[in-house]
Parts: structure tokens; sequence; C-alpha cells
């Protein structure tokens, strides 16, 4: 079954807050923390690791966050487990309160990243929001939206580029996405590679390997990927108008 969530996603954060104050209230008990590190982390040799574990809006079932990215759900005797979203039924359709726990977590990761590994372009106006984009220089739609920067920058929103060459080290790219990272005009650079042109081969340090395993690690699978500014993460090429629409800032 197919399930279209529309503008139910814009409000996911804002539910999961509301949400929050009460299902945190249920701290998970000692015993169950137990049962689930020893099923987990324990038997995994601690491959898996939990992050978090705290209530839901359903009575005894706890949420369970791991290091790998995914979501858990469990009873509160910690004997069953199930992998999957939880949604919340309303009058317009489902809301999925998963997606909440996801983008806070997306969010804190991002912030994690200094800004000089970042390829940002910035508008000379007020910056009305920040679009946080995964690329690849040899991906079509990631060309087209570069050719959009200049239309996006009139309308306040500014861009900051992080790698995801697709393939990781085995990507065609990987050497072109080195040479723009090691360039002294990133922007120059990276312009001209999602131009097709050839680019010298540069040698340095670059942080391309760790965006990329980054990018994994939040569900990235292809290129462009946006991350919004409640982190929201948005697959795929969007016109000039609609990223304006969907980021709610005319």
């Amino acid at each position: 079954m197919n399930i279209t969530l529309t503008r139910l996603q814009a409000f996911a954060v804002f539910v999961f807050f509301v949400f929050s104050a009460e299902s945190q209230e249920l701290t998970a008990p000692q015993d169950l923390i137990a049962k689930l590190k020893q099923s987990l982390e324990v038997s995994s040799q601690g491959q898996l690791q939990i992050l978090a574990i705290k209530g839901t809006p359903l009575a005894e079932v706890y949420e369970i966050e791991l290091n790998t990215g995914e979501l858990l759900y469990s009873d509160a005797s910690g004997d069953y487990l199930f992998a999957g979203d939880m949604y919340q039924t309303t009058d317009s359709g489902l809301l999925n309160l998963s997606s909440g726990t996801r983008q806070i977590r997306t969010l804190e990761r991002i912030a994690e990243i200094p800004e000089n590994e970042m390829i940002i372009y910035t508008p000379e106006v007020d910056v009305r929001a920040t679009l946080t984009v995964f690329t690849d220089v040899d991906c079509t739609y990631c060309r087209a939206l570069h050719r959009d920067v200049d239309a996006l920058l009139d309308r306040g929103i500014q861009i900051r580029y992080l790698a995801y060459p697709r393939g990781g080290e085995a990507a065609g790219s990987y050497e072109k996405m080195i040479s723009v990272w090691c360039a002294d005009d990133r922007h120059k650079s990276l312009t001209q590679a999602k131009n097709g042109q050839n680019l010298p081969i540069r040698e340095c340090t670059t942080p391309i390997l760790n965006h990329y395993e980054l990018g994994n690690l939040i569900g990235i699978s292809g290129t462009p990927a946006l991350i919004f500014p409640d982190g929201r993460l948005i697959p795929g090429y969007m016109d000039v108008d609609r990223l304006v629409a969907m980021l709610n800032i005319d």
C-alpha cells in the first residue's frame, strides 16, 4: 500500500514535540533497558548501539533508536520488537510520527559538520532559508539544481553543498569531487565540474567520504538529496517555485 503524505510532513516535527512532552514521562523501565541492550548490543558484539529509548503516544510501547539510523519499537516486556514507522490517523490522512525522531537526529548530525567543509552559496540579501544539499558532480539532476542556484539566491535561499559521490570511492565522480574540494576556488571548480569540464587533478585531505558515510546513515541513496531547515530529507530535483513553496517563505 502506498501512503501519500503531503502537507502533513511539514508538521511532523511539531507533532513530535507535542507528543514528546507526554511520552518522555514514560521512562523505560530498567529491566526493559537491560533486556534490549542484551538482545541488541551484546548479541551483535557492539555493532548495534542503542542511542535512545523513549516512550511513545501508545501506552507501554517504546521507541528504540539505533546507531544505524533505524527505529524499532518494543512492548513493555521487551519480548517483541517490530520495525517500521508509527503513524497517527487524522481527519486529513496519516501523519508519520517516526519522522520527527529522524529529522531531529539529521539536524544534529548536519550541525556537527564545520561549514568550512561545505561549499556554500549565500544570498547577498538576508538569508530566508537554508537548504543543505548532498550532491554528485556527474548527476544530471544535481546539475539541473545547480543551474537554479542564482535564482534560489535571489529568493533568499542559501545552498550548502555536501559531497555524495554515488558509490563512494568506486564512483566515477569521486576523483572529480576531490579536485573540486581541493581547489582554491571551490565555487568555480564545482560549477566547472557540473558543466562537464575537465579539472586538473588535485590531492589534499577532504571530508568527502565522511559526507558520504553521513548521507548513508541518514538514509540517502541518490542525489540530489535536500535537507530542509526542519530536518526533512527530500530526494530529487525540484524547481525553484516548488522549493520556495515547500520552504514557506513567500
